[in-house]
Protein backbone atom coordinates (compact mmCIF):
# COMPACT_ATOMS: atom_id res chain seq x y z
CA UNK A 1 0.00 0.00 0.00
CA UNK A 2 1.53 3.37 -1.09
CA UNK A 3 1.56 6.73 0.64
CA UNK A 4 -1.28 7.86 -1.72
CA UNK A 5 -3.56 5.22 -1.27
CA UNK A 6 -2.78 5.11 2.61
CA UNK A 7 -3.73 8.77 2.41
CA UNK A 8 -6.93 8.27 0.39
CA UNK A 9 -8.37 5.83 2.79
CA UNK A 10 -7.29 7.89 5.59
CA UNK A 11 -9.52 10.66 4.03
CA UNK A 12 -12.48 8.70 3.16
CA UNK A 13 -12.54 6.90 6.80
CA UNK A 14 -12.55 10.83 8.07
CA UNK A 15 -15.44 11.33 5.80
CA UNK A 16 -17.44 8.86 7.14
CA UNK A 17 -16.62 9.56 10.81
CA UNK A 18 -18.15 12.87 9.94
CA UNK A 19 -21.18 11.25 7.93
CA UNK A 20 -21.73 8.92 10.82
CA UNK A 21 -21.87 11.52 13.60
CA UNK A 22 -23.42 14.41 11.00
CA UNK A 23 -20.16 16.61 12.16
CA UNK A 24 -20.40 17.82 8.63
CA UNK A 25 -23.36 20.25 9.52
CA UNK A 26 -21.91 22.10 12.49
CA UNK A 27 -19.98 25.12 12.02
CA UNK A 28 -16.53 25.50 12.34
CA UNK A 29 -16.45 26.48 16.58
CA UNK A 30 -18.59 23.84 17.17
CA UNK A 31 -16.46 21.03 15.40
CA UNK A 32 -13.13 22.27 17.21
CA UNK A 33 -15.29 21.94 20.46
CA UNK A 34 -16.68 18.64 18.92
CA UNK A 35 -13.17 16.92 17.95
CA UNK A 36 -11.75 18.03 21.19
CA UNK A 37 -14.46 16.49 23.56
CA UNK A 38 -13.96 13.43 21.53
CA UNK A 39 -10.19 13.26 21.36
CA UNK A 40 -10.29 13.90 25.43
CA UNK A 41 -12.27 11.25 25.29
CA UNK A 42 -10.56 8.53 23.40
CA UNK A 43 -7.08 10.08 25.72
CA UNK A 44 -9.28 9.62 29.18
CA UNK A 45 -10.18 6.34 28.13
CA UNK A 46 -6.64 4.88 27.00
CA UNK A 47 -5.07 6.21 30.27
CA UNK A 48 -7.21 4.80 32.31
CA UNK A 49 -7.08 1.03 30.42
CA UNK A 50 -2.94 1.68 30.73
CA UNK A 51 -2.89 2.27 34.30
CA UNK A 52 -5.88 -0.12 35.48
CA UNK A 53 -4.39 -2.98 33.71
CA UNK A 54 -1.62 -3.98 36.07
CA UNK A 55 -3.79 -3.71 38.88
CA UNK A 56 -6.77 -5.87 37.37
CA UNK A 57 -4.66 -8.51 35.63
CA UNK A 58 -2.38 -8.75 39.52
CA UNK A 59 -5.89 -9.39 40.96
CA UNK A 60 -7.56 -11.88 38.62
CA UNK A 61 -4.13 -13.54 38.46
CA UNK A 62 -4.16 -13.59 42.56
CA UNK A 63 -7.45 -14.99 42.08
CA UNK A 64 -6.71 -17.26 40.13
CA UNK A 65 -3.86 -18.62 41.92
CA UNK A 66 -5.73 -18.87 44.85
CA UNK A 67 -8.34 -20.74 43.45
CA UNK A 68 -5.76 -23.14 42.15
CA UNK A 69 -4.60 -24.14 45.61
CA UNK A 70 -1.50 -21.76 45.11
CA UNK A 71 0.30 -21.28 48.50
CA UNK A 72 0.38 -17.91 50.22
CA UNK A 73 3.39 -16.75 51.90
CA UNK A 74 6.62 -18.51 51.78
CA UNK A 75 7.58 -19.34 48.23
CA UNK A 76 10.16 -21.99 49.78
CA UNK A 77 6.86 -24.07 51.28
CA UNK A 78 5.20 -23.90 47.33
CA UNK A 79 8.44 -25.22 46.30
CA UNK A 80 7.95 -28.08 49.03
CA UNK A 81 4.82 -29.15 48.38
CA UNK A 82 5.15 -28.96 44.73
CA UNK A 83 7.84 -31.36 44.92
CA UNK A 84 5.73 -34.04 47.06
Amino acid sequence: MDVRSTKNYMFWLFCQFELITCSYLMEPWEKVLFYSFNISLVGTLLYSAYACAAAHAGAALQLLGHCLGAQQGDPSAAAAAAVK
